[in-house]
C-alpha cells in the first residue's frame, strides 16, 4: 500500500440516515487515513502458549508515566485448565502511540475462580481514567467486572458485597462481554454485548459511580449485521458532538466467522457503524434510520489523542496481532 492512500470501504445509506437535509449535514463518515502500524504480535513467552492461540479483544490507554499500555485477551491457550475457557490478559507497553512493536510485558491478569470468575474466562478489557484513578472493566464470561489502578499498569480487583467481582450480567449462558464506557450528561454509559436465545445484541446501562447501575436496555439489534450470537461484538461508541453518537459493532471477526448454527466460515473482518442522537438507541432492525457504513476491521477501539482520532484493531488476514492507524471523519 502506498503511503497516503485512504482506505474507504463504506456502504452509504444517506437517504435512510438523512430524514431531512439538516440531519444529513451532521452525519460524518469514518475513514482509515493512511497506513496501519503494528503494535502487538502473538506472544509465545508465557506459560499458557499454544500454536493455536490468538490475541483478540483489547484496550489501549496512556499510563500515569506517559507510556502506552495495551492489554489483550489471548484465547485458545491452556489457561483455565482442561475445562476452562482458554483466556487471560497479556500486556504490552509503548513509549509513543505511533511506535511500532511495543514491548511485550507478560501476563497481566488471570481469572480468579475464588472470586466467582470463570476459569480462563477473561474477556475484553476497557480502561477509563477519572481524576487520578484508572478504572478497568472486563468480562469473566458471565459477568462484567471491575478493577482499579493508580499508575495505569497494576490493577486491583474491586470485590462486591457478595465477595465476588461480578457487577452485572444478562444471565447464565448469554456470555455478557465486551464492555466499554462513555461519559455523557453526568453519567457513564456502559455498552456491551450478550446473546440471549443465541441472538447477539448490544446492551447499555448507566452509572454515576461505577457501583450502582441502571437496568439494561437493548441499544442495537439485527439489521444487515444479522442476529447470530456474534453479530454485535465489541461495541464501541464515539461521541463527536453534543448529541452525535456513533456505534461501531463487529459482525465478522477475523479470517473465520461463525455462522448461524455454529459452523465456521471464512470471511473478512467487518464492523458496522450506526449514528444516533440518542446514546441509548442505535436501531432494532432499523438500518434505514441508523446505519451509516461498514469498515473492514474487527474489534476496533477509537483513541483520541492530541486533537485527533486513531483506530486500533486486530490484524487483517490472521488473528496474530494488533495494529493502529489514523482515523478521520468526512462529511458526505
Amino acid at each position: 500500500m502506498k503511503r497516503g492512500l485512504i482506505l474507504f470501504i463504506c456502504i452509504f445509506a444517506l437517504p435512510a440516515i438523512g430524514q431531512g437535509s439538516e440531519k444529513s449535514k451532521q452525519i460524518l463518515i469514518p475513514q482509515i487515513d493512511g497506513q496501519w502500524w503494528q503494535v502487538a504480535g502473538n506472544p509465545m513467552d508465557h506459560k499458557y502458549a499454544t500454536e493455536r492461540q490468538e490475541p483478540v479483544d483489547f484496550a489501549v490507554w496512556q499510563a500515569a508515566d506517559g507510556t502506552w499500555q495495551l492489554w489483550s485477551c489471548i484465547r485458545n491457550t491452556t489457561a483455565g485448565g482442561k475445562d476452562g475457557k482458554t483466556r487471560f490478559f497479556y500486556r504490552w507497553e509503548g513509549k509513543r502511540l505511533t511506535n511500532t512493536n511495543w514491548k511485550p510485558m507478560g501476563i497481566a491478569f488471570d481469572a480468579d475462580p475464588s472470586l466467582g470468575e470463570t476459569p480462563g474466562g477473561l474477556q475484553a478489557p476497557h480502561v477509563v481514567k477519572v481524576g487520578q484513578t484508572y478504572y478497568m472493566f472486563y468480562g469473566d464470561w458471565v459477568n462484567i467486572c471491575h478493577a482499579t489502578s493508580k499508575d495505569g499498569k497494576n490493577f486491583t480487583r474491586v470485590i462486591q458485597d457478595n465477595g465476588k467481582t461480578g457487577m452485572f450480567t444478562e444471565g447464565p449462558g448469554t456470555n455478557t462481554r465486551d464492555v466499554m464506557l462513555l461519559p455523557h450528561a453526568g453519567k457513564w454509559f456502559a455498552y456491551y454485548t450478550a446473546y440471549p436465545n443465541r441472538q447477539g445484541m448490544v446492551y447499555v446501562r448507566t452509572t454515576k459511580d461505577f457501583k450502582t447501575w441502571s437496568q439494561s436496555t437493548v441499544a442495537a439489534f439485527g439489521g444487515q449485521a444479522g442476529t447470530n450470537p456474534f453479530s454485535s461484538e465489541c461495541p464501541h461508541v464515539v461521541k463527536l458532538g453534543p448529541s452525535d453518537f456513533y456505534l461501531f459493532k463487529t459482525q465478522t471477526y477475523g479470517p473465520y466467522n461463525r455462522s448461524k448454527g455454529g459452523i465456521r466460515k471464512r470471511g473478512a473482518p467487518k464492523t458496522s457503524i450506526y449514528y444516533s442522537k440518542d446514546p441509548t438507541m442505535f436501531g432494532i432492525n432499523q438500518d434505514e434510520r441508523y446505519f451509516v457504513c461498514t469498515l473492514p476491521v474487527a474489534a476496533p477501539e477509537i483513541i483520541y489523542y492530541k486533537g485527533r482520532h486513531y483506530i486500533a484493531a486486530l490484524n487483517q488476514g490472521a488473528l496474530d496481532g494488533i495494529r493502529i492507524a489514523k482515523l478521520r471523519w468526512v462529511r458526505k
